[in-house]
């Protein structure tokens, strides 16, 4: 067992680096002429309400970023369920052939999603398919495939070819708002013009880093979990894309409306944390 000097070093260690594993820690004890079992080290862990955990996912926020997550939130906090089946969600995702596994955090029970205890989220990185897709409290829109790297006049003809014949279809002159994120391809000059041209009616003042906000982030993962659950080894992208398409289009409208339902905690949840991420 541990002395109070050697629990208090252990203490620490984690606190200063909680991504350390348990063989790291066995490592810097010894350096110390300290020789201690792995399960000693996890014992005084748990002891002290420390569990190793996968680290939740989130970007990083700066105080303005947090700033107008904030004022987003309280300008929309009561907000009821019709006015939020009325948002067209939208974005752009990556879907991988192969993927990195989760990293871990020792962490206590009910922080996990303090900022110490966050793994940075880089938008679309690394290879596999893209995809297009949106969706409301009433529908799924279509799931359109990214061929190549995206631009602004890409995205322009995705909004043309498949946004607007859906918002005809699905909103035929009645209420609704259309959200996007603020990556460069959505508010570019050419992109602004033709929303402006084609009375395309946009949500406004989106904040920054806020996917935790769009519940088209929920769907991407419950399409991935859909596609996972074939236990398919797609041999090339088409082949990926194909599944992804024929989940998607099977997704049941209690999973989208369950997203749209939860738009109020959400809501409240980011004006508890001062604008900090949630828990979704």
């Amino acid at each position: 067992m541990l002395d109070e000097n050697a629990k208090n070093y252990l203490k620490e260690i984690v606190e200063n680096k909680p991504r350390i594993t348990v063989n790291e820690i066995q490592k810097d004890f010894a350096e110390s002429d300290l020789q201690i079992s792995t399960k000693t080290i996890r014992t005084h862990l748990h002891d002290l309400g420390l569990y190793s955990r996968f680290a939740a996912r989130k970007p990083l926020l700066t105080v303005s970023q947090l700033q107008n997550r904030l004022n987003w939130c309280i300008e929309r906090r009561d907000w009821s369920i019709k006015e939020w089946n009325e948002i067209i969600w939208s974005d752009e995702s990556r879907f991988c052939l192969f993927s990195d596994g989760p990293q871990r955090v020792w962490r206590e029970n009910g922080k996990r999603f303090n900022l110490e205890n966050l793994v940075p989220t880089v938008k679309h990185g690394g290879g596999g398919v893209m995809v297009w897709g949106c969706f409301c409290g009433t529908g799924l829109g279509p799931l359109v495939l990214v061929e190549g790297k995206l631009n602004r006049f890409g995205y322009i003809q995705i909004l043309e070819n498949n946004l607007l014949p859906w918002i005809h279809k699905k909103f035929n002159h009645r209420r609704y708002f259309f959200q996007q994120d603020n990556a460069p391809i959505h508010t570019a000059k050419d992109t602004k013009d033709w929303m402006s041209q084609k009375q395309v009616k946009v949500l406004s003042t989106w904040p920054a880093q806020s996917p935790d906000l769009n519940p088209i982030e929920n769907l991407w993962g419950e399409l991935q979990r859909r596609v996972r659950k074939r236990n398919l080894r797609p041999a090339n992208k088409h082949e990926l894309y194909l599944a992804l398409k024929e989940e998607w289009e099977t997704i049941p409208r209690k999973t989208y409306k369950k997203l749209i339902d939860s738009m109020p905690r959400r809501v409240h949840e980011c004006i508890e944390r001062c604008g900090g991420p949630t828990s979704y």
